[in-house]
């Protein structure tokens, strides 16, 4: 071997698919066909997706000013054999898929060959409308006819147990945590799941993603063996070749990724060599050859030499690795040298096949396969630096169906095989065993769901929905939130594990209240990364945390910390709390997955992650993921805002994160955090029991905000009483009124309407505080009454029903017309600032009235508002009623210190609110004169 080659460390492969000796333990239920048949029908599905990306990019309808529809021809072709060969052998009906975005044409391309499409009723769809939703890639659908998004959907026609994947490095992931709610749903044993595989597909510059690397040891020491990594090998970015620095690093990137793989517990299998190439290496000197290809020769050289499809040249660069080996290749036809450089093993029908017959029969450990590929397998642009982004031109395409044995070169005929053919017989074999597989889970589903209705009906839910947990604060004069959320996670926890049947005579029996939430505190999964304690999770933890049996060493040597809980990790029933290191983003997938348990499996478990509010940033593309996947969930987020300012400035970031199909709370007193959770949880069981009178479309995800700043829990009730409109009411019905406002967005905590002397457009302002900052509003409210001026003061429960996108559904309903805050100009005779008041000013008046208007000044009833968080939280309040808004909030970088000193600096303090409210009235004061004349 030349020096040139003994620069580079040699390092043999972890495992070739050629040295699987482990023999399967599920046997593939169909006969395997042979590779050329299989080959024959892959041909066919790259042409048929290289259609739908030609079709998508040159359409009769495009406006010049339309930006490029794209397609990944390059990508897809890289994939065909990996992601073709699970779809027409591998893949059974349980199992789910999580493939890069860039090859979804091909994935389509295999479904529409086994003709497993379905219309939104679930029936299959004629081959007519499967013809047309191929020839609708990236297409807007109109008069509902089927289209295919730009990537993986739940809209797709065939999604079935698809993960979306627009966002290239969460899905992996998310198949992960799902393969963990599975084993959490199996181990429990109340419901009847199925035992899926999950296939995970990703480039290798994908591979990069921090979110990947971040996940990669949780298989392992979750005892996730159902898991398959699947690494396209192609040695290219979206941008051009890979760079991988291999003098630097002394080792190939395909061997550090397997190394790294193998370091968090996985096992590994390269497939880098395709049979041709292994007829060569086990000839004569063939291990020098293997050798150069393994440990020698870099990847920026390998992907010259591919685009260079030049013999001469190859023989050459070999050679200058190893004499030996170069006379190997020289030895050849032109033809063959070229087949050898190309006959990477991720295009190897047969070791394909028998990897994944390997990762299926894995009783041990999750599995990464780094398959070696051409980007662009097949195509004109095979292995160029800029082939991600290259179209493939019609004659390319009519070329590709004729390989491919179709009769015709239209594209637009998406042409099947032959009736009777070898191919078509089996394709209809596959696609009818497939599709009676996912009617049979299906209907397991449906029976799941039965199965939860008799348990809401053996619990009393159907014949009255509790309206809260019922936390009792009477004891806890001085409580926050984040407390309260602990109180009732343990509340929730006690009556979900509680047993008809104990051995415990100490065990109090439930009040028929309590009992209706048994459904609910049993399917409650609580998770956090690292700081279960500190956000109050300790009762949801002990003994009760849920992963492969360990032993619990603190107790066998008697060192247990009683004032701590104990997160031994088991697997019995009650244990429910996932534990995560620091690793947010890691914990927001896994509570995505569990949240879609219900609808892949009639499983509804009800997530809830804390989490340092601060730190949801670290995870705000899992998040996003998350809620765009349609989960059911509670993330709470804890400690918030600058109240947590002792911990450090940087923490004290409060976000406005406005995500369709989430919807943001954040409580004030303890009751209306045990209002929101209830209501929470009734909204999640009832949407997967068929129940639409709730209108709860778009609030699946819900974040809830916490703080750590107590409040003394009586004042609520105090203000309350004060009110004009709850004389007479009992304290239930004062409460029930509140809860429903409360749920709306809003309620009044002060309310001045009806007080002697409230003129509104004089002395009149709107104060709207939200979670803590309620303490602050109240002083300035109270100093203001004291000098004549009358705040109201509005808690805002949650921004997004009473500003956000909900609210903007319905007009800002609850805003203007059940708090009937409005935009009104009201009225007063000549400059007299304590002239009686007139209703608000209505246009289109008799001529007599005009002239009593005549000179008459108007003003509205300002806003302030107070939180803190960012502006955009609440800062849109005076945009939508139409009248002036001071909006005071966190504007820039805070400081450590106490909240007293703190919301001083920040300008949120009550004086600061005062200060606001009296300038916004002094603004407002005669800002318009109205005169009408003949």
């Amino acid at each position: 071997m030349s020096s040139r080659s003994q620069s580079l460390n040699s390092q043999e492969s972890v495992k070739s698919a050629a040295g699987i000796q482990k023999p399967a333990k599920n046997s593939r239920t169909d006969e395997t066909p042979s590779a050329e048949l299989l080959n024959r029908v892959l041909l066919r599905a790259q042409a048929h997706a290289m259609s739908m990306i030609y079709i998508a990019n040159n359409r009769p309808d495009a406006e010049r000013s339309d930006p490029k529809v794209g397609g990944h021809p390059s990508a897809c072709s890289s994939a065909l054999h990996l992601l073709g060969l699970l779809h027409l052998v591998e893949r059974r009906p349980e199992d789910f898929l999580a493939v890069k975005p860039h090859a979804s044409p091909t994935n389509h391309a295999c479904d529409y060959l086994l003709r497993l499409f379905r219309e939104s009723n679930g029936e299959l769809m004629r081959d007519e409308r499967a013809r047309l939703a191929m020839k609708n890639l990236r297409h807007y659908s109109h008069t509902g006819e089927p289209v295919f998004q730009s990537y993986h959907s739940s809209l797709d026609p065939d999604n079935w147990n698809f993960l979306p994947s627009g966002s290239v490095g969460i899905p992996p992931v998310n198949a992960l945590y799902l393969a963990e709610a599975f084993r959490m749903a199996k181990k429990h044993g109340r419901y009847s799941v199925t035992n899926p595989h999950f296939w995970c597909l990703m480039g290798d510059s994908e591979f990069r993603e921090g979110s990947l690397l971040e996940a990669m040891p949780e298989a392992r020491e979750r005892g996730l063996s159902n898991v398959t990594w699947i690494i396209d090998y192609n040695r290219q970015s979206l941008d051009g070749h890979r760079t991988h620095t291999e003098e630097a690093l002394g080792i190939k990137d395909c061997d550090r990724i397997a190394g790294m793989a193998a370091a968090n517990g996985w096992e590994v299998l390269q497939l880098r060599h395709g049979s041709f190439r292994k007829q060569l290496f086990a000839e004569k000197n063939g291990e020098a050859l293997q050798a150069v290809f393994e440990t020698a020769l870099p990847d920026g050289e390998l992907q010259a030499l591919l685009v260079s499809s030049d013999a001469k040249k190859i023989v050459e660069a070999v050679s200058a690795y190893d004499k030996a080996a170069g006379k190997i290749l020289s030895a050849l036809p032109e033809k063959d040298v070229l087949r050898f450089l190309k006959d990477f093993g991720g295009h190897d029908i047969p070791g394909i096949l028998e990897a994944y017959q390997y990762a299926r029969s894995s009783e041990e450990k999750p599995l990464l396969i780094v398959a070696h590929t051409i980007k662009g397998w097949g195509l004109e642009c095979s292995a160029k630096a800029g082939n991600h982004s290259m179209m493939i031109e019609e004659a390319e395409v009519k070329g590709l169906l004729k390989n491919a044995g179709a009769k015709s070169d239209d594209l637009f005929a998406f042409e099947r095989f032959e009736e009777n053919s070898e191919e078509a017989r089996y394709l209809q074999k596959r696609g009818e065993s497939f599709f009676k597989g996912m009617i049979e889970i299906e209907q397991q589903k449906a029976k799941n769901l039965e199965n939860l209705e008799q348990q809401l009906d053996s619990c009393g839910w159907k014949k009255g929905t509790p309206k809260e947990i019922g936390i009792n604060l009477k004891l806890v004069p001085m409580a926050h939130t984040q407390w309260v959320l602990g109180q009732i996670t343990a509340k929730l926890n006690r009556i979900g594990d509680f047993a008809e049947v104990s051995e415990n005579k100490n065990q109090k029996a439930l009040t028929p209240e309590e009992k209706k939430w048994k459904v609910v505190g049993s399917h409650l999964i609580t998770m956090a990364p690292d700081v279960g304690t500190s956000t109050n999770l300790n009762a949801s933890m002990d003994h009760k945390t849920f992963g492969p049996v360990a032993q619990d060493f603190d107790q066998l040597l008697g060192t247990e910390d009683k004032s701590a809980p104990d997160i031994t990790p088991s697997e019995a029933q009650k244990a429910r709390h996932l534990r995560f290191e620091i690793a947010e983003s890691n914990t927001m997938s896994c509570l995505g997955s569990f949240a879609k348990m219900a609808d892949f499996m009639g499983v509804p478990y009800l997530p809830v992650m804390t989490v340092y509010d601060f730190f949801i940033k670290r995870a705000l593309d899992q998040l996003f993921y998350n809620a765009y996947w349609k989960g059911n969930f509670i993330l709470v987020g804890t400690p918030s805002g600058v109240s947590l300012s002792p911990e450090g400035a940087q923490h004290g970031w409060k976000s406005d994160i406005q995500i369709a199909n989430m919807l943001t709370w954040e409580p004030a007193f303890g009751i209306e955090l045990d209002w929101i959770f209830a209501e929470t949880a009734r909204r999640h069981l009832n949407s997967f029991r068929g129940l639409t009178e709730d209108n709860s479309e778009g609030r699946g995800a819900v974040l809830i905000r916490g703080v750590t700043r107590a409040l003394e829990q009586k004042v609520m009730m105090d203000r309350l009483k004060k009110q004009k409109r709850f004389a007479g009411k009992t304290e239930a019905e004062i409460l029930e009124s509140t809860r429903k406002d409360c749920l709306e967005g809003a309620w009044y905590i002060v309310d001045h309407r009806g007080s002697e002397g409230y003129k509104p457009g004089d002395n009149v302002v709107n104060i709207f505080t939200m979670g803590v900052m309620i303490t602050e509003a109240l002083a300035a409210s109270d100093e203001l009454l004291k000098e004549g001026y009358f705040a109201n003061v509005i808690n805002i429960s949650s921004p997004d029903l009473l500003l956000g996108n909900q609210a903007y559904e319905n007009n800002y309903q609850h805003l203007r017309q059940t708090l009937a805050v409005e935009g009104d100009l009201y009225l007063k005779k000549g400059a007299d600032k304590k002239a009686a008041v007139y209703p608000p000013l209505s246009f289109g008046p008799s001529m007599g009235d005009q002239a009593r208007l005549s000179m008459l000044g108007a003003a509205r009833v300002p806003v302030v508002s107070v939180h803190d968080g960012e502006p955009g939280l609440l800062d849109n309040i005076g945009s939508i009623v139409g009248v002036p808004q001071k909006a005071l909030a966190v504007r820039h970088h805070s400081k450590s210190g106490r909240p007293s000193d703190i919301y001083k600096y920040h300008g949120i303090d009550s004086q600061s609110v005062k200060r606001a409210s009296l300038e916004a009235l002094n603004e407002v004061a005669w800002t318009s004169k109205i005169s009408f004349t003949d």
